[in-house]
């Protein structure tokens, strides 16, 4: 019984490969490329050459994503570590830092505001560049500064 299922299994995957292996390309009249694994009678075509597919072993991506995650893990509990011992900013001197983050951040937004009303107001040409240019990176920084940091 195993060597009729690996005659089917044969008998089934030679010409798969072998037909894989032909292909062929064409641009008609109006200029689509056309890629098919029949060979074209009636028109000038191209043989392709195909590559093999490149096979990664999937077990050895997996052991080498624990590895890297116990590392991270491993790097994560000596930093929480290093840095409970000492702390670097008392309570105060955060709670200064998060009201200028907070002041930096309304600012922004009051600035995107004004340059939004001005746009919406009416505009000369080279005046329109330059909000939209103040527009872009002011939205910038308020990205990086208070949405993302």
């Amino acid at each position: 019984m195993p060597w009729r299922q690996a005659a089917v299994f044969v008998l089934l995957v030679i010409p798969a490969i072998s037909s894989a292996q032909k292909m062929y390309t064409w641009i008609d009249d109006q200029g689509v490329a056309h890629f098919t694994d029949i060979k074209p009678i009636a028109r000038e075509h191209e043989h392709v050459e195909l590559k093999r597919p490149s096979l990664i072993p999937m077990r050895e991506n997996i052991t080498r994503g624990k590895r890297v995650s116990t590392i991270n893990q491993q790097v994560n509990r000596s930093l929480e570590g290093s840095s409970s011992g000492q702390r670097t900013l008392t309570d105060k001197q955060e709670a200064r830092e998060r009201e200028r983050k907070n002041a930096r951040c309304e600012g922004y937004r009051e600035k995107l505001d004004r340059i939004q009303k001005q746009l919406r107001a009416g505009y000369s040409n080279d005046q329109g560049n330059r909000l939209r240019r103040q527009r872009r990176e002011v939205s910038q920084k308020l990205s990086r500064e208070c949405l993302l940091g």
